[in-house]
């Protein structure tokens, strides 16, 4: 029914956002990888939507990119993920993080994501499978195994996942997982 909003950022509390559409203001939740791209107060916003309707609420959700709100309508369509359980798998993990995990079947990743158990984390696993992500080959596979290890040692050493995926980003595709450190952690000191 709503499929976008466009107007004028009026408040921010996380995970909810007040947008003002010519003097009507809608409440709407996000992800916090929508959030932390939300321009500042007062500024044109524009975010895709999924509107649900229950007997005892409405509930909007807004998305700053197509692949979110694809990626929730597919977790929303799970047994037992309910649209709060899926904004929070989508601000733990985001989209392309959430994709590695299902194509590389990591449930490790998904329970570190706040209300998902090991159960839950499995049936994601099985129900996303083939439908997000693209098939990883065996030499992308031992990539991005050392990718997501270098990714997981900056953050346990207290860098934020923006900080960790730049620094990711400028590293040489083919690199080890221990030179990987140093040279991200060179980097990062740099900035």
């Amino acid at each position: 029914m709503i499929g976008r909003l466009q107007g004028l950022l009026a408040e921010k509390n996380p995970p909810q956002v007040l947008v003002d559409c010519q003097g009507v203001g809608y409440e709407v939740d996000v992800p916090m990888s929508t959030f932390y791209n939300l321009p500042a107060l007062g500024e044109r916003v524009t975010l895709l939507t999924h509107f649900i309707v229950r007997e005892d609420a409405q509930l909007l959700f807004g998305f700053g990119t197509a692949a979110e709100r694809n990626t929730f309508r597919q977790l929303i369509k799970i047994t037992g993920v309910g649209p709060r359980t899926a904004l929070g798998v989508l601000s733990g993990l985001g989209v392309a993080d959430l994709a590695q995990a299902v194509t590389l079947q990591e449930s490790g990743r998904l329970i570190k994501v706040p209300g998902i158990g090991k159960k839950i984390a499995e049936r994601l696993l099985l129900e996303l499978k083939g439908k997000l992500g693209a098939d990883i080959g065996p030499h992308q596979g031992a990539t991005t195994d050392h990718q997501a290890d270098i990714l997981q040692a900056l953050l346990a050493l207290g860098y934020s996942d923006k900080e960790a995926a730049a620094a990711l980003k400028a590293l040489p595709k083919d690199v080890g997982v221990s030179e990987g450190i140093k040279l991200a952690l060179k980097a990062l000191s740099k900035a």
